[in-house]
């Protein structure tokens, strides 16, 4: 029994240690956001803000664009989100269960997509999205957004699905089902933590994303919050603490989103285990 306890103590001090230095870039991003340039650049790097700087906020959000920003990235990330979530979970489940001739090969091209960088599609993106008026508008990220999105959803919906046992579809077309009230009635259901985990995957890749409003946006009617938070940079001076308080806000929404999800998570990687 005492070694027992003596290796429980000794895992809780390493998990507690593991969740500490998880813990760490979160406090300094938050303390970082509370203090002044000659704070941050001299002998109090790490440490509490010597003067509680709350007017960073503030001026983050009323000296620019940023509100507007954020509402820009809440509804590209919704949007791509909802979007991915129906053509992914369709198109896995089509891949997966169905019996058709070039389901290996589709789903051979979607795999592709997730080894193609994004860098090196920009400028044929940047072309194409010119030529067919997008560029510059909603439209110019949310459908590369949701074409970036799907090779991963799938991915990890395919496995799901061929975890199902074949028993449940054949029960319920021996009712009557038909293919689409099955799916939504029967398999859909089963594939909630799956959605989920590719649900923030996406959310993640899509509020964090950078390179792409950047380049394909130039106006602040539809600019998302990465680039917001990156035009508080001055051309002579930059106040830290404004940049810190914008990737604050930033934070936010994603771990917000990740703690109303994370049960579907940890149930995705607990069945995904068990599968395995």
């Amino acid at each position: 029994m005492k070694k027992k306890n003596i290796i429980g103590k000794i895992k809780f001090i390493v998990l507690l240690l593991i969740a500490l230095t998880q813990l760490f870039p979160l406090y300094w991003l938050i303390t970082f956001s509370l203090k002044s340039n000659t704070e941050i650049f001299g002998e109090n790097v790490i440490g509490l803000p010597k003067v509680w700087r709350w007017d960073n906020y503030i001026t983050a959000l009323s000296s620019s664009n940023l509100i507007r920003y954020f509402l820009n990235s809440v509804f590209y990330s919704v949007v791509t989100v909802v979007v991915a979530g129906i053509i992914s979970s369709m198109a896995a489940y089509a891949i997966a269960r169905m019996t058709w001739k070039l389901k290996n090969a589709v789903y051979g091209l979607f795999m592709i997509g997730i080894m193609i960088p994004a860098q090196a599609a920009l400028l044929p993106l940047f072309q194409i999205l010119d030529k067919l008026g997008l560029k510059g508008g909603y439209l110019g990220l949310i459908i590369p957004y949701i074409a970036g999105a799907l090779p991963m959803s799938i991915m990890i919906l395919v496995g799901f699905y061929r975890g199902i046992p074949r028993e449940m579809e054949e029960a319920a077309y021996i009712d009557g089902c038909g293919i689409f009230k099955c799916f939504i009635q029967i398999i859909f259901p089963m594939v909630k933590p799956a959605i989920a985990t590719a649900s923030i995957f996406t959310f993640l890749g899509t509020w964090n994303e950078l390179m792409l409003a950047n380049t394909f946006v130039d106006s602040d009617q539809y600019r998302t919050l990465p680039v917001g938070i990156m035009s508080l940079a001055g051309q002579y001076s930059t106040e830290w603490g404004l940049i810190g308080a914008g990737m604050v806000i930033a934070t936010l929404p994603t771990i917000i989103i990740y703690f109303f999800l994370s049960k579907q998570v940890q149930e995705s990687l607990v069945v995904g285990a068990v599968k395995g």
